[in-house]
């Protein structure tokens, strides 16, 4: 029998708030603006433009209370909101998970997708009110604003799994989500 040295959580009832993209009670909220993005979108000198012009808010995370500790499921979320960096959509910073476990995504509103990579392969999966998107362990993964209306999506995941960004950050995603020609389109990351 395995010791949990952190207190229980009490049983909990979490409501969502789908349109706002919170829920309640709340925990933690992030807000992520474009400077905080520094480093991931292919056209740096957009990049630096938009944060000098008005460093927009590209997406936002509201938390249950559930902690980020081993045994617990957090829950979240996540709202990127419509727009491009010269033409790669928004996006989340992506992140591995440095204890490789699974996740879910569940899309609430909006339309986007799920890029994920292996580090040798990339997915891509459309998520829509209603799909589930599975990450299995290992893989890094970030989720994309492909239209013009805010994307949500409810994510489910192992509170000890960890996040590392800097991951993404050194090896890519494998490809990139961009608009053009009136669709959406994964061009090759060099990296």
């Amino acid at each position: 029998m395995s010791h949990f040295s952190a207190t229980p959580l009490d049983p909990l009832l979490v409501t969502m708030d789908i349109a706002a993209g919170r829920m309640s009670p709340p925990g933690p909220t992030m807000v992520r603006r474009m400077a905080d993005l520094e480093g991931l979108f292919a056209d740096q000198a957009a990049w630096a433009r938009s944060v000098e012009s008005d460093n927009p808010v590209v997406y936002e995370v509201s938390s249950s209370p559930v902690p980020e500790v081993p045994r617990e499921l957090p829950h979240s979320i996540t709202t990127i909101f419509p727009g491009a960096c010269s033409n790669e959509l928004y996006m989340t910073k992506g992140h591995q998970h440095p204890d490789p476990q699974g996740e879910i995504y569940l899309g609430l509103s909006g339309v986007g997708g799920l890029l994920m990579y292996d580090g040798t392969r990339t997915e891509w999966l459309e998520m829509r009110p209603g799909t589930i998107g599975y990450i299995p362990p290992g893989w890094a993964h970030r989720s994309v604003n492909t239209h013009d209306e805010p994307y949500r999506f409810l994510a489910v995941y192992p509170g000890g799994a960890g996040h590392d960004y800097g991951w993404v950050l050194k090896h890519g995603m494998g490809s990139r989500v961009v608009a053009r020609d009136g669709g959406v389109h994964l061009l090759p990351d060099p990296r």
